[in-house]
């Protein structure tokens, strides 16, 4: 399945003949893995450094809310911004000095701009805001230049691009990480707790999403409000399965410690057929427009049923294109009881077959709040992002960096995470039929230490 570039690379600008082939590789790559060249990252840790100083890459959508977490953390410093657009840096180059913060390097309107943020020797850490596509080669060319390199999500959309980020990251021993900030929810974490206490006992299934109504979004065309070059559109017309796993299943995953005591062993999915956008675009352009005869792949209902190792399930689903609440459903289940989102509802033995009462459940939460939300909650609200969430995955990010600890999410779970994206389509393009997931650690998942329940 040749991926159709040329009409979406003529619109994206960045690209620079940096992106490579993003045809799927061959089927050797699903089951096994390619020999090591460098060194395991399982529990890695780099030099702690005293000062962060980071490199800013794409400030359109989630950039200029990471400039403005990244300004506020103890330690760190914007050094360096980097956008196609001129506008774009010059606002948030104002941003920090009327906050009093020295002014970073501004590098934009050349297609590779962004290389000289990551070449810079003024930078420890490259903090990519592109689109998807742009985020492997970026993220590989910046660990190639000796940063620590994290992406906005998906950080890869194939196996290949999976395989670099873990290649190139054990090659040159520094972090790899995605900002998979919906690890850091208050309810998130708060499940955390309640799994590695043993509330919910052994952990039997999860379930996550990211049920989110894109239409309006994916078809606006300015660069301010849309996605620049409708990219997120184009994808959706070259294809099918699951683009965007992440939020939904990267909970999922730290509570069930894959990657660390458990793996992903095989996955199933189907899609449903593209009504969605179809109708969308009559609504917009008409129903004789080009756009409304547009043959979209991307069904608008993705289901995929993932198998472990160790005998769990995950159910994991992606809808962006129908009339529905936002989810992600965040779902955990034991031999306990369950907690699940969108509401919060927790049942636990010996009353499991009925939610518990909104006095009980509050009483829960306040026993078995996360000692992260507990102790900068406050400041993660006031600082913004999701609710809070983000600034602490930036937070907790920055620490480990300062500190010279392991990350929370490493390459190995990025790589994981984002496989499904090709996985879910060869899958879904094979009516369901199950296909194997690669072990990006190559053994390694056997004896890492499970995530902790961290304080800062």
């Amino acid at each position: 399945m040749q991926i159709n570039r040329r009409g979406f690379l003529n619109k994206a600008a960045w690209a620079g003949g940096a992106l490579g082939t993003l045809a799927w590789p061959g089927c050797a790559m699903l089951s096994g893995a390619p020999g090591r060249k460098g060194k395991s990252m399982v529990g890695f840790r780099a030099e702690p450094l005293q000062q962060v100083r980071v490199g800013v890459i794409g400030v359109g959508h989630r950039g200029p809310g990471a400039v403005r977490r990244l300004s506020v953390i103890p330690g760190v410093e914007v050094r360096a911004i980097g956008d196609l657009y001129e506008d774009r840096v010059a606002k948030q180059v104002k941003s920090l000095t009327d906050a009093g913060k020295p002014a970073p390097a501004a590098y934009f309107g050349s297609p590779d701009a962004w290389r000289k943020v990551c070449e810079s020797k003024e930078i420890d850490l490259v903090y990519i805001c592109t689109p998807w596509l742009w985020h492997t080669p970026m993220a590989v060319y910046a660990m190639r230049c000796g940063k620590h390199a994290v992406t906005e999500v998906p950080s890869a959309m194939t196996l290949e691009q999976c395989w670099q980020l873990v290649d190139t990251a054990e090659e040159t021993q520094r972090h790899f990480m995605m900002l998979e900030n919906c690890c850091y929810g208050f309810n998130e974490m708060f499940a955390l707790n309640l799994c590695r206490k043993g509330v919910l006992g052994e952990l039997v299934h999860g379930e996550g999403a990211y049920i989110h109504d894109l239409r309006a979004s994916k078809l606006r065309e300015d660069k301010e409000n849309g996605y620049q070059g409708q990219w997120r559109l184009e994808w959706s017309k070259q294809h099918t399965g699951n683009p965007y796993p992440m939020h939904g299943l990267g909970p999922i995953c730290q509570y069930m410690d894959i990657n660390r005591g458990d793996r992903f062993n095989y996955l199933s999915s189907v899609s449903s057929e593209p009504f969605g956008l179809k109708l969308a675009a009559a609504k917009k352009y008409g129903e004789k427009s080009p756009q409304a005869k547009t043959a979209y792949k991307l069904g608008d209902m993705n289901t995929t049923v993932i198998k472990t190792y160790r005998g769990k399930t995950i159910m994991v689903q992606h809808d962006t294109t129908s009339p529905r609440p936002y989810s992600r459903i965040n779902l955990i289940s034991g031999t306990k009881g369950v907690l699940a989102d969108y509401p919060l509802r927790v049942a636990l033995e010996p009353k499991a077959h009925e939610w518990m009462k909104e006095q009980e459940l509050e009483a829960l939460k306040a026993k078995y709040v996360h000692p992260l939300w507990d102790k900068n909650g406050e400041a993660a609200k006031k600082a913004g992002g999701h609710g809070g969430m983000d600034f602490l995955m930036d937070l907790r990010l920055c620490h480990c960096l300062q500190n010279g600890l392991p990350l929370d999410m490493n390459v190995y779970d990025a790589a994981l995470w984002c496989s499904v994206v090709e996985l879910s389509e060869r899958s879904a393009l094979r009516n369901g039929a199950s296909v194997a997931v690669p072990d990006f650690t190559r053994g390694g998942w056997k004896t890492a230490d499970p995530l902790g329940i961290v304080t800062v």
